[in-house]
């Protein structure tokens, strides 16, 4: 569905963002990108929809090259992007009309911006805030209104940048949950984060350093891999510590490591079988 073919980009000042970047995204892929702050994840993020423009290399989303001005109505409605400051993409006094303005610069009629609205509402289990001001939102929220937002297009792709890292760990949950079911329905997602404890449901994960990509793999390769630490990435603690386990003999199964509850019944299983 996207494909960056050599891509590379440099800042304003001359200093290189992104490096001779090759990289397909499948359709209905869940892909992560992970790297320190300055990596080239958010410059990379701003790529995928026409935002920046390579300046070597070409990305092509459906066939259709970034770099086309003509086509960048076609690309963007293809693949939105959710910001981490939610309110950076509020434009409507509220939820509702802030939800329309996507499609009504779509030039859809009427009838069928309501139904991209009411679908967008449905979908992220918020009807009940139509007619609230998005300022008057917790974070938690907002997020959620800047995901309908970007749905009442209907795009097949979603791009989320950091989407968590200003919420409370409850709301941040509720946002990757939400996410991964839209996911398991077909949409393909690119998720940028620095936080590893959110990538256990990855199909793939892309670890950047310095504006290149220097580990690709599933998550079980990639969080295995030595060398991720040494790039100022911290392991999930649940993670980690079955590494530390096996190293004493105690294998634990990486599906158990998903969430704490799946990693304590097993290590409760393995008392009982001692």
């Amino acid at each position: 569905m996207i494909r960056l073919e050599k891509v590379s980009y440099s800042y304003p000042d001359g200093t290189p963002a992104l490096e001779n970047i090759n990289l397909a995204i499948k359709k209905g892929e869940f892909i992560a990108i992970i790297g320190k702050n300055g990596s080239g994840k958010s410059t990379l993020a701003l790529h995928l929809n026409g935002l920046l423009k390579p300046q070597k290399g070409k990305v092509i989303i459906r066939g259709m090259d970034t770099r086309d001005i003509s086509k960048l109505p076609g690309i963007r409605k293809l693949v939105g992007i959710v910001f981490q400051n939610p309110e950076t993409q509020f434009v409507g006094r509220t939820v509702e009309e802030d939800l329309a303005f996507g499609p009504e610069n779509l030039c859809l009629p009427p009838v069928e911006i309501r139904k991209c609205v009411d679908m967008a509402l449905a979908e992220t289990g918020f009807e009940k805030y139509r007619y609230r001001s998005p300022k008057t939102l917790s974070g938690g929220q907002g997020q959620f209104v800047a995901l309908a937002g970007i749905l009442a297009m209907r795009p097949e792709c979603l791009v989320f940048d950091e989407v968590t890292s200003m919420l409370d760990p409850d709301s941040g949950t509720d946002v990757l949950e939400r996410i991964r079911k839209l996911q398991r329905k077909g949409k393909t997602v690119v998720y940028i984060t620095h936080n590893l404890e959110e990538l256990h449901a990855a199909d793939r994960i892309i670890v950047m350093d310095k504006g290149r990509i220097v580990l690709e793999g599933d998550p079980e390769s990639v969080f295995a891999d030595p060398s991720l630490q040494s790039l100022g990435l911290t392991l999930p603690s649940l993670i980690e510590l079955a590494a530390r386990l096996k190293t004493c003999g105690v294998a634990i199964p990486w599906e158990k490591t998903s969430s704490p509850h799946s990693f304590a019944e097993e290590i409760c299983q393995l008392f009982l079988k001692t």
